[in-house]
């Protein structure tokens, strides 16, 4: 079964083009116009062995607000499009990495549900020239459209590189062990509801 797909959003702020294998090895092509934020997706394919292309084209002379939730929520819906049924999924998924001083924890759950509890406190407002506050933004738009619960919390951390750096690749992470096939529950649903 190929889990892959193609998502393509344009509105009058953005013109997106996410796609993802979820099977895959890892490999990015990124082109967002933000390079920091082209970094952490590196992270989250990488990481999460997924290959992972996404092009936009957002209106960053306002800001990079509108671009980075707009890719948020387009990688979202490509993750729930290429998940497909989510029989014989893994489901949850969960990762603690450490970069130097900083240590972060993701844990989420393929739920069908929206919902994200983020917590960073980032030790500086800006990264180069990307806004922390932007980080939240992302992960909103991704737990609204993939329909996932999302936990993210930063542990300890004093440089904000490394804070953000170990927050996308413990999600990677965890994302590849949620969408990992469990042999035991092959055709199965996880979970007792028999829907996700």
């Amino acid at each position: 079964m190929s889990r892959q797909a193609e998502v393509t959003r344009n509105t009058l702020e953005t013109q997106i083009t996410v796609s993802i294998n979820l099977d895959g090895t890892g490999q990015s092509e990124l082109d967002s116009g933000l390079g920091f934020l082209d970094h952490m997706l590196d992270q989250i394919a990488r990481h999460g062995m997924i290959d992972l292309k996404v092009h936009a084209k957002g209106d960053l002379h306002i800001d990079a607000h509108h671009t980075v939730e707009d890719i948020g929520i387009t990688l979202g819906q490509a993750f729930s499009k290429a998940l497909g049924d989510k029989k014989g999924l893994t489901r949850y998924g969960h990762s603690y990495v450490p970069l130097d001083e900083a240590l972060s924890r993701v844990a989420l759950d393929l739920s069908g549900r929206p919902g994200l509890a983020f917590d960073c406190t980032f030790t500086r407002a800006m990264i180069g020239e990307f806004d922390v506050d932007l980080i939240h933004e992302f992960f909103q738009g991704f737990v609204n459209h993939a329909l996932v619960t999302l936990h993210i919390d930063n542990l300890k951390g004093q440089n904000a590189h490394h804070q953000a750096e170990t927050i996308f690749k413990a999600f990677g992470r965890a994302l590849r062990m949620a969408a990992t096939q469990d042999p035991r529950m092959a055709g199965l649903m996880p979970s007792t509801k028999g829907a996700l």
